[in-house]
């Protein structure tokens, strides 16, 4: 009499093949993350596995497939509402796809080579989100990590994919905002001298400055950072500026505090902006008028344009670029200028 040995694992693919009514093969084509397969079927396969809470051998699928099913997201600052934006949006994108994100930290633009390249080792691409580092080290990394898509960073090598922020049209619709309310005389508070973001942003208000010649720019050293902003205000007040445009929220916020505490009307002596539009903003007191990037998706831009890279049916493809055009948001930070 044969004996047969009862399985005590979970369920396996053939349940979920069973339960779905398809082959072996499909089931491991669509939870591989494979497109080939007809999206109606693909539907079908993952609801079975869900409701059988199938979870496939990790270590068994790598070997078979030479794939990890997951992507590493380098980042310069965790704590950045910005990048906790674009990190969620791309997270629930690649979810949707069948893949794990992984994330790790760069803290100091020497270092994000050596983050990227060691998670590149562990997964199966990478996506770099403002990476700092200088030009010619990241046109020598790229290649080295691909697949790879960058984030908020200009490339020289157009075979990389990219997404970027139209950052020139975003600031023009904020110094035709402040015009529009009288105000000629604009203080500009920096970000990191080291920021891709910030140098686009500068280029952008000096270009516009230079074709306006009744407005007057004046930049303030600042930063990335809430304390940046806080510390700054002074100096603001010393341009005589009658609007000042911080280098991104955490920073217009922490400006907006101190200016409270030292008993600056805003907007009344001092209109205030931002940029990124992140949620935060909608809750200072006044709210902040800002550039919004954060509802473009910008990370559901990027995680399509680095699946498109994993999908074997489309390795010939071309590589594709995506620029964004943000939106000018108007909070109560803003008002007419103050007369002299």
């Amino acid at each position: 009499m044969e004996h047969r040995t009862r399985r005590t694992g979970g369920p396996t693919i053939t349940q979920v093949a069973e339960a779905a009514g398809v082959s072996r093969a499909t089931v491991s084509r669509v939870l591989n993350g494979r497109t080939t397969v007809d999206p109606t079927i693909g539907a079908r396969v993952r609801e079975a596995a869900e409701q059988l809470q199938y979870r496939p051998n990790l270590t068994a699928r790598y070997l078979s497939t030479g794939r990890t099913m997951t992507v590493s997201v380098v980042i310069p600052d965790l704590g950045n509402p910005m990048f906790q934006s674009i990190l969620r949006s791309l997270t629930r994108a690649a979810e949707a796809d069948g893949y794990g994100v992984l994330v790790a930290e760069a803290r100091t633009a020497e270092r994000e080579a050596a983050v990227a390249r060691t998670a590149r080792r562990q997964c199966d691409a990478v996506v770099l989100i403002a990476p700092r580092m200088q030009a010619e080290a990241l046109d020598a990394l790229v290649p080295e990590i691909a697949p790879v898509v960058v984030l908020n960073r200009s490339l020289a090598d157009p075979r990389i994919a990219s997404v970027g922020i139209d950052y020139r049209n975003g600031m023009a619709q904020l110094v035709q905002h402040l015009e529009e309310l009288g105000h000629r005389h604009l203080a500009y508070l920096a970000g990191p001298p080291s920021s891709a973001a910030h140098q686009e942003r500068q280029s952008a208000l000096d270009g516009l400055a230079r074709h306006r010649p009744s407005l007057r720019l004046h930049t303030v050293e600042g930063g990335a950072a809430l304390e940046d902003g806080h510390r700054a205000a002074a100096q603001v007040l010393e341009t005589g500026a009658t609007a000042v445009m911080a280098f991104n929220d955490l920073v217009a916020l922490g400006l907006l505090f101190r200016l409270h505490q030292l008993g600056v009307d805003v907007p009344g002596e001092l209109s205030v902006a931002g940029f990124d539009g992140i949620e935060l903003a909608r809750y200072s007191v006044p709210t902040l008028t800002t550039v919004d990037q954060e509802e473009l998706d910008t990370g559901a831009v990027a995680w399509a344009l680095l699946h498109r890279q994993l999908d074997p049916g489309r390795s010939s493809a071309p590589t594709e670029h995506a620029v964004l055009t943000p939106k000018l948001l108007i909070g109560g930070s803003t008002g007419p200028a103050p007369r002299p």
